[in-house]
C-alpha cells in the first residue's frame, strides 16, 4: 500500500475506500458482508474511509471501527447542512451512529460554486467551532464542478476538496477535464488536499479501468484517490493498479464482466423528485415514467434516495 500524509497525519492510504459502493442505494447485502469487505480492504492496507449522511451506512463504520485503533483510521464524511442546527445534527448523527468522538474530514456535499458555499457559511462557522474542538480535524467541500474547485481558494476554511475527476471528463457539469485539472492544480498550489472521485466516470471506463486509474495516479497535484468497492476482486484490483503490480487473469475477467446500470421498476409512478435531483441531466419522465441516460449517468445514485418508493436501484 501507498501512504501519504494528510496534513499532520502521517501513514495514511493513497487509496480511501468509498463506502457509497456499501450504502443501501446501491448495494443490498448483509451489514456483515459489508463489514468483511472493509476489513478486507483495512488488511490490506486500506486506512481511508469516505462516507456520507446521504449514504445512511454509519452502521456499516461502527461495526467495523468498534474493534481497531480508531487513531489509525481516517474517516471522512459529509452532509449537505446550511445553518447552525443542520451542522449540528449532521455532526452529532455521525459520532454517535459511528461511535466515534471524532471525524478526521468533514465536507459539505456536492458544492457548486462560492455563492453556494457562502449560502452554507452558517453551517460552516458551527462547523469551525467544532474543528476549534478537535471533533472535526480537517473540512472542505466535495463537487462536481470547476467552478467550485476554483472557488475553493476563496475560502480559507476549505482545507480539503474532493472533486468528480477522470481522465475524460465524464460526470464534471461544467467544464472540461483540461479546465478541472487546472483548477485542481491551483488548488493543490494553495496547500488543499485533494481527493479525486469518480475515477472511472461512474463505469463508463471501467474497460480502460487500468488506464484510468494510472492516470488520475500518476498527477503530482492529487494526493488521494477515492473508489467505490464492493466486491473483494475490486479492491484487489485497485490496489494492484496503486502499486503497478500485474493484475491476476481471474480477477480481470471478473472485473471485465461486472457490469452496472441504473434500473428504474415499470411501476414508477413518474412524480420526477429524482429528475429534478439530477446533477447529470441523465433522468426524464416519459409518458408518465422516467427513463435514464446511461450516456450520462455516472451511478451517483443520488436520485435513488429521492425515491420513495425504492423504485430506482443501481445493479
Amino acid at each position: 500500500m501507498k501512504y501519504i500524509n494528510l496534513f499532520e497525519k502521517e501513514n495514511v492510504s493513497k487509496l480511501c475506500y468509498g463506502t457509497l459502493s456499501l450504502s443501501n442505494l446501491q448495494n443490498f447485502d448483509t451489514v456483515e458482508n459489508k463489514v468483511k469487505l472493509l476489513n478486507y480492504a483495512y488488511g490490506k492496507g486500506i486506512n481511508f474511509f469516505d462516507t456520507a449522511e446521504l449514504y445512511d451506512n454509519y452502521n456499516i463504520l461502527k461495526e467495523f471501527i468498534k474493534d481497531k485503533d480508531r487513531d489509525k483510521l481516517i474517516i471522512a464524511s459529509k452532509s449537505y447542512a446550511y445553518d447552525k442546527n443542520t451542522a449540528e445534527y449532521s455532526i452529532n448523527k455521525a459520532l454517535k451512529e459511528m461511535n466515534t468522538d471524532y471525524l478526521d474530514v468533514f465536507m459539505l456535499h456536492e458544492q457548486d460554486n462560492g455563492n453556494n458555499f457562502l449560502g452554507h457559511y452558517s453551517a460552516v462557522e458551527r462547523f469551525m467551532k467544532y474543528k476549534d474542538k478537535g471533533i472535526i480535524k480537517h473540512f472542505g467541500i466535495s463537487t462536481h464542478r470547476v467552478e467550485a474547485v476554483r472557488d475553493s481558494l476563496k475560502f480559507k476554511e476549505i482545507e480539503f476538496v474532493f472533486p468528480l475527476f477522470n481522465y475524460k471528463g465524464i460526470g464534471i457539469q461544467d467544464g472540461t477535464f483540461e479546465q478541472m485539472s487546472e483548477a485542481v492544480k491551483k488548488a493543490k498550489e494553495h496547500n488543499k488536499f485533494i481527493m479525486a472521485m469518480k475515477i472511472y466516470g461512474g463505469g463508463h471506463l471501467i474497460n480502460e479501468a487500468e488506464k484510468a486509474f494510472k492516470y488520475v495516479n500518476s498527477l503530482s497535484f492529487v494526493d488521494s484517490i477515492a473508489v467505490g468497492m464492493s466486491t473483494v476482486e475490486e479492491i484487489d484490483a485497485n490496489i494492484s493498479y496503486l502499486e503497478n503490480n500485474e493484475l491476476n487473469i481471474n480477477i480481470k475477467n471478473k472485473i471485465r464482466n461486472q457490469k452496472r446500470t441504473l434500473v428504474i421498476e415499470e411501476w414508477c409512478v413518474g412524480c420526477g423528485k429524482c429528475v429534478k435531483r439530477c446533477r447529470q441531466n441523465a433522468l426524464r419522465i416519459v409518458d408518465n415514467k422516467c427513463v435514464v441516460d446511461m450516456e450520462k449517468c455516472v451511478l451517483c445514485s443520488y436520485c435513488a434516495g429521492e425515491c420513495t418508493d425504492f423504485y430506482i436501484k443501481i445493479v
